[in-house]
């Protein structure tokens, strides 16, 4: 009797459809009891109709005692003024339309969600939870590769829910985890072995057909879900975030960035501006290599940097290609599919690999004596025995439709001998050698998450294409525990790109919390890739940090001299980047680190650094920061992104956007004058109150249509018109 067979399930047997939600719940509550510890993927691949369903029920039923745990609860955005009201509302309805909400959520920043339930995340939106003391102490704060264990050992978790797609495969039904095996695979397998042990514990599944199907070990038999949800209703919209604008600097820190990674290397890169910005110029360094050379030479990097990148990186063409293994698959890697750069391909076969990366196997190319390679690897038996003959079948390299019996490899009516051991048995078993090899990834990922366009490329590619996109669970993604000869082969010169909100003069890096305690987000698996980034001979850790922060007599410098909390310690260090330069400081002394931060900090914060520094004794009385570094300012590499923008590269939005050209310009006009009026408050009154004296500039139309603000009406439509008036002139619009 296997495993399934001696579990216990909710409904006697496992894998039953239907599409009776409401059902489900009451059977669920029946089952399990009252006291529910529901956990469930974090950002997309939340079973969102059956939490709705059971947060209205322990809404109405106080007797419920329900616990939520998942992470990056995601939200439609919703103006808080009148004017961001009047931006994001036609925005979400034309993005977001169709896709529910989270109940919870909305309850949650309304103040409404009731005593009987909590939601406990281990990681949020960022700055998201900052004022809200509720979901400061229920902040989990586990690394990624422990959540699961966490939630299940310690939480109880006792339901758990995320959304499937499926697919029909030899005859069968299959589901895919599709967005989501990153924690799902892990607690998957915990639920299952729970409900082994006898433990009334639930696997629920959501069957959306717009979800891509992935492969990898995202593919699942029904048997492992209790219950599938499955009907017209479940087939809502994915949640497609917009991409953020790529500023001018977030640009600088892509360029300097896109000089240390090495052609036939590993990439890891996360979601936002600064992943668009990276592979905007990895696509410049690729597709326009001669000017992607003149701008960094330009730019003083070349010259400054040229160890490091001869040693680390590079600055030609990808000619090998990059191969991607990182937590979160973002629009920014399938960009770099596109263009030709994400192509290298890994083989979950460690003798298979390690040909590959000899050159001696590739896709197009099974070599005669492919048998003899794989035996010199510990690849293969001499005496091929079944698990040899599934591996050489599954990779391509003995043809599709033969079969295996008894010590035979039968090819129709045709019998060979596996006993490789006799010359003539070898020569005729290279007959029946195969073509293509077949497995190859071009990346490993846990999760994603991205515009709708994202998930509509996905779902247009053929099976196969997709196939090369594979999804796993971060404990085999975030780390090399498990298979560790393979993973560190498959991940060579990995490159592990992480974003830090501080950074100290003694390499500490400040992520997820403020030094008063709050969490601003969560750790995530950061501090996974790096000691990743450690483990991998020639991996490196690569920490961007955004030199300041605010705007005019507000900014202040993201380098500071101590803080009183670290998200990664000084001991990990490797290289920091800024939007002024590289520090490459593993293996400095604390002087060494502190000089090389201080001169990729701005300008501005340069003197008081320094003067802390020597206070404390970091730095030597007499040293004094070279000239080269003394000219840290925005205006610097403002001017030089500047002047290849208006040749088209350095976009805002590098690769489109769900933005009309007219929301794009007034959210960064309006957020400027955010900045703007924080900094000069006064200026900014007597500025608006002159808007009300001059004529609306025909060149405004656009965006007062847009706002409904050509033809206000009343005081208040008024004081609007004239304040969008007013950010798009600032912003040198109109």
């Amino acid at each position: 009797m296997n495993m399934i067979e001696k579990q216990v399930h909710m409904y006697g047997k496992p894998g039953v459809v239907t599409d009776d939600v409401v059902k489900v719940v009451d059977d669920v509550i029946n089952y399990v009891g009252k006291e529910i510890n529901f956990a469930t993927s974090l950002g997309l691949g939340k079973s969102v109709l059956f939490i709705n369903e059971l947060y209205r029920r322990a809404k109405e039923d106080p007797t419920i005692k329900l616990k939520i745990m998942t992470a990056l609860s995601l939200e439609k955005p919703v103006g808080k003024s009148g004017l961001e009201q009047r931006l994001i509302g036609p925005l979400a309805d034309r993005i977001f339309g169709g896709c529910p909400d989270l109940e919870y959520m909305k309850d949650l920043r309304e103040g409404k969600m009731p005593p009987n339930v909590e939601l406990w995340e281990f990681y949020s939106k960022a700055g998201s939870i900052l004022h809200r003391p509720t979901q400061q102490r229920r902040h989990l704060p586990s690394n990624y590769t422990h959540v699961s264990r966490d939630a299940y050992f310690t939480q109880n978790t006792n339901v758990f829910g995320q959304m499937l797609s499926s697919r029909e495969i030899g005859g069968r039904t299959v589901y895919s985890m599709g967005s989501n095996t990153d924690i799902n695979v892990t607690a998957n397998l915990f639920l299952n072995q729970g409900k082994a042990e006898g433990k009334r514990q639930v696997l629920i599944g959501e069957l959306n057909e717009n979800l891509p199907f992935m492969y990898g070990d995202a593919v699942y038999e029904a048997e492992k879900f209790d219950v599938i949800l499955k009907g017209p209703q479940y087939n809502y919209r994915l949640f497609g975030p917009p991409k953020d604008p790529v500023s001018l600097r977030d640009h600088m820190i892509g360029l300097n960035i896109s000089t240390l990674i090495k052609d036939g290397g590993t990439l890891q890169v996360g979601i936002g501006s600064l992943g668009d910005a990276i592979v905007a110029a990895l696509d410049m360094r690729h597709s326009h290599n001669e000017l992607y050379n003149e701008v960094i030479e330009k730019s003083g990097i070349k010259e400054r940097y040229k160890d490091l990148i001869n040693k680390f990186g590079g600055t030609g063409t990808f000619e090998e290609g990059l191969y991607g293994s990182s937590e979160m698959f973002v629009d920014a890697f399938l960009q770099l599919y596109k263009k030709g750069i994400l192509k290298r391909k890994v083989y979950d076969n460690i003798a298979i690999q390690k040909l590959v990366d000899e050159k001696k196997l590739s896709e197009d190319f099974i070599p005669e004596n492919i048998l003899e390679l794989l035996y010199e690897k510990d690849g293969i038996h001499l005496h091929l025995r079944e698990k040899d003959f599934n591996m050489l079948t599954e990779f391509g390299i003995l043809k599709e439709g033969l079969s295996f019996k008894d010590g035979y490899i039968y090819d129709g009516d045709k019998k060979y001998s596996a006993d490789l051991h006799v010359k003539e048995n070898m020569e005729a078993i290279k007959k029946l050698l195969g073509k293509k090899l077949k497995k190859g990834q071009i990346i490993l990922a846990g999760f994603f998450l991205g515009p709708e366009s994202f998930y509509k490329a996905l779902n247009e590619m053929s099976e196969e294409e997709r196939s090369q996109f594979g999804m796993s669970g971060v404990e085999k993604v975030n780390q090399l525990y498990g298979d560790a000869e393979l993973r560190t082969i498959q991940r060579r010169a990995g490159r592990f790109v992480n974003t830090g909100m501080m950074v100290t003069l003694n390499g500490s890096i400040v992520s997820d919390q403020l030094e008063d305690g709050r969490i601003v987000s969560g750790i995530g698996g950061q501090f996974n890739f790096v000691t990743m980034a450690h483990a991998i001979p020639d991996g490196k850790l690569i920490m961007a940090i955004r030199s300041t922060r605010g705007s005019g007599k507000n900014v202040k410098s993201n380098i500071i001299f101590k803080y009183g909390h670290c998200s990664v310690p000084k001991y990990w260090r490797d290289i920091l980047v800024t939007e002024y330069g590289i520090a490459h400081l593993r293996g400095l002394s604390e002087e060494q680190i502190t000089q090389e931060i201080i001169k990729i900090a701005d300008s501005r914060f340069q003197p008081s650094l320094i003067k802390e520094a020597k206070k404390h004794g970091k730095l030597a009385p007499e040293w004094e920061l070279p000239e080269e570094y003394r000219n840290n300012y925005p205006e610097k590499y403002e001017k030089l992104i500047r002047e290849y923008q208006v040749k088209g590269y350095f976009k805002q939005f590098p690769y489109g956007t769900d933005l009309t050209q007219e929301e794009a310009i007034l959210g960064g006009a309006l957020k400027g004058l955010l900045a703007y009026k924080a900094d000069k408050p006064i200026r900014t009154a007597l500025k608006l109150i002159a808007e009300f004296f001059k004529p609306v500039p025909p060149k405004a139309l656009p965006y007062l249509k847009r706002m409904s603000l050509e033809k206000p009406s009343g005081l208040m439509e008024k004081l609007e018109q004239k304040t969008v008036l007013f950010a798009l002139r600032n912003a040198g619009r109109i």
